[in-house]
């Protein structure tokens, strides 16, 4: 085999590994899901760590780089090693994290350094979103909420907040909304309500929440459509999604912001109070019914959403 990289940088291996996704096996899926959730970390890991991750045999992460065609997992890593830049495992507790942020530094960070930093990761998150936007399926994703008789709200965990700020700007719409919140663990008997055509939002993020996977697939076995925001292309939100939103927000210091995130929903909301108002404002394209406009499927409450929501 040539010892040549077979793909000139790390971002065509990863559009490589997407395309090819649907042909792996289990095991390579596993691999691929985390290679390109965790691209950074490459440069610092083994074989034997990733392995680990993984839940795969060693064997296996050095039959994933044969497979695209590296020589083996070291010609694969140096791929990654430009642009890689030191994290911590994403189940590493917040103690951990702060004592390897200390280890690791040159000297004591100010309180203003630490802001710096975190804003300055923030704003390349909010750049690389902006990039990618045009690419993204985002108009068909608020195509299904316009369609929507009801909208599922489901993010747990770093996701929560994404979630609960979603529920407080779409209820400014009209549309109604149901918020598996997790209180009392009762989500599997609230989507008993759901009904055929009803849109879920979920948001998930490496490592994924087992809750939100059950309950985004308890929703598509009930004939939900599912939008998805999730960092990777593979996430296995993906398996059940109609829409996937692929985001990727900044890690500084081993954590990871909300920034871009936050914004995509806000987008999100904007652009669905748009369309309803649009649809509002101008009736011959979408009559009203007889009833009253402010019906709650009726997309007259929208006029305001987007200062109330702010």
């Amino acid at each position: 085999m040539s010892t040549e990289h077979p793909f000139p940088d790390a971002d065509a291996f990863l559009a490589a590994m997407q395309s090819g996704f649907p042909a792996l096996s289990k095991q390579l899926r596993a691999i691929a899901q985390y290679v390109e959730a965790n691209r950074e970390r490459l440069a610092l890991q083994g074989v034997n760590d990733i392995a680990r991750q993984c839940e795969v045999q060693p064997s296996a992460i050095i039959r994933f780089a044969k497979h695209f065609g590296f020589s083996g997992f070291s010609q694969m890593q140096r791929l990654f090693r430009d642009s890689a830049a030191r994290q911590l495992a994403p189940n590493a507790n917040y103690q951990d994290r702060l004592r390897d942020l200390i280890r690791t530094t040159g000297g004591p960070l100010t309180g203003s350094g630490i802001a710096h930093e975190v804003i300055a990761g923030s704003i390349e998150s909010l750049e690389a979103l902006q990039r990618g936007a045009a690419d993204m399926p985002f108009d068909q994703a608020v195509e299904l909420l316009v369609q929507a008789p009801s909208v599922w709200l489901m993010a747990s965990r770093r996701a929560f907040p994404v979630g609960a700020y979603l529920v407080y700007a779409l209820q400014h719409t009209g549309k109604p909304i149901q918020w598996l919140n997790g209180l009392g663990q009762m989500q599997q008997g609230q989507l008993r309500a759901l009904r055929p055509g009803d849109v879920m939002v979920a948001v998930s993020f490496e490592p994924y929440a087992q809750e939100t996977l059950l309950a985004v697939q308890d929703a598509a076995a009930r004939g939900a459509r599912i939008v998805a925001i999730s960092d990777s292309q593979l996430s296995p939100l993906a398996d059940h999604a109609e829409v996937l939103l692929p985001v990727q927000d900044a890690a500084t210091f081993g954590f990871r912001s909300l920034t871009s995130t936050l914004c995509l929903a806000q987008s999100l909301f904007l652009a669905l109070a748009y369309r309803l108002e649009i649809a509002y404002t101008q009736p011959e394209s979408a009559p009203l019914s007889p009833s009253s406009p402010s019906s709650p499927s009726s997309p007259s409450s929208a006029r305001k959403a987007s200062t109330k929501a702010s």
